[in-house]
């Protein structure tokens, strides 16, 4: 009976020390929690609102100054702006240029990212670690400054045009074009790749690449078969937030990439700022926040897997 007695009561300390932790972890939780709803979550939601003609309250103010400002005509507002947007002339290739440099700068990234890591991971030594810590260096360099030094190092003016013209070679203009916006978004995203993909790929046991040896595996089979699948969750994070920074950058195609057609991410401010309308560039940034939602997406199953083989779910 005492024993019975004692386990009773040992339980509930249990539950009582468990609910207090619950507790305690959610006051803990609260304080991030509400600066996001305060300074996110509601700004957005009154920006959505804005972008259907709701221009009352909060928004009474940027409805007065800017221009084409539609108001809404039902309980439910109006499609008048994003009307607008998507019968412009300059949005089809504005959103073209988007999706094309964000998927090649991303793949290259990765790419060069995964080349990197499995030299390091197969090979090592010395040459592998100064190629990774030379790649690193952009992680400390701001992105406008990188901007700006390419755009010195590859514009008509520039380092490599100056020198080559002295041998009589005619080095070509990267600068103002799409080519040049994927040059900088590699060079600002690759040292994050790397981290993520190097570190996915060295939690690797050495055992499995032995094992895979002795059963008669090549390089590219072993590439192939052990070390992608199992580092697939740190490359595909490693993608998404790649994709997702590229996507919304700002600095990079402002500075390098060409005045039309451009990404949306300098459209957005040429709207808001130099045009004047503001709804319309709320209402692409809510096309680019949807992309990269469906791209956070994969994120999102990519750490849920991760969380399944951990054993934590």
């Amino acid at each position: 009976m005492a024993s019975v007695k004692s386990e009773a009561k040992a339980e509930n300390l249990e539950v009582k020390s468990t609910s207090r932790s619950s507790v305690l972890g959610f006051f803990m939780a609260a304080p991030p929690m509400l600066l996001v709803v305060c300074f996110v979550g509601i700004p957005i939601l009154i920006a959505f609102t804005f972008s259907f003609g709701f221009t009352s309250g909060p928004n009474r103010v940027v409805s007065i100054i800017g221009q084409e400002i539609h108001k809404k005509d039902h309980w439910w507002g109006t499609f008048g702006a994003y009307k607008d947007v998507f019968k412009d002339s300059r949005f089809p290739g504005d959103l073209r240029t988007t999706i094309i440099v964000s998927f090649l700068s991303t793949f290259l990234t990765l790419l060069m990212a995964l080349g990197i890591g499995l030299y390091q991971r197969i090979m090592g030594g010395r040459i592998a670690a100064i190629m990774t810590t030379l790649c690193l260096v952009p992680l400390f360099v701001p992105v406008v400054i990188s901007s700006w030094a390419i755009h010195t190092f590859y514009a008509g003016d520039g380092f490599m045009r100056s020198l080559l013209s002295h041998f009589g070679i005619n080095f070509p203009t990267v600068t103002s074009t799409v080519s040049a916006i994927v040059i900088g978004s590699v060079w600002t995203s690759l040292p994050f790749a790397i981290l993520m993909v190097t570190s996915g790929l060295q939690s690797i046991p050495d055992a499995l690449i032995e094992t895979a040896q002795d059963a008669g595996a090549g390089f590219f089979r072993i590439v192939r078969t052990v070390l992608i699948p199992l580092a697939i969750t740190p490359i595909v994070i490693a993608g998404t937030f790649t994709a997702i920074g590229i996507m919304g950058s700002f600095t990079i195609p402002l500075f390098l990439g060409p005045n039309q057609p451009t990404m949306l991410g300098v459209e957005i401010s040429n709207f808001f700022g130099a045009y004047n309308r503001p709804q319309q560039s709320i209402v692409m940034a809510f096309i680019v926040f949807t992309a990269a939602s469906g791209i956070a997406l994969i994120y999102i199953w990519a750490n849920v897997k991760s969380a399944k083989q951990s054993g934590r779910i």
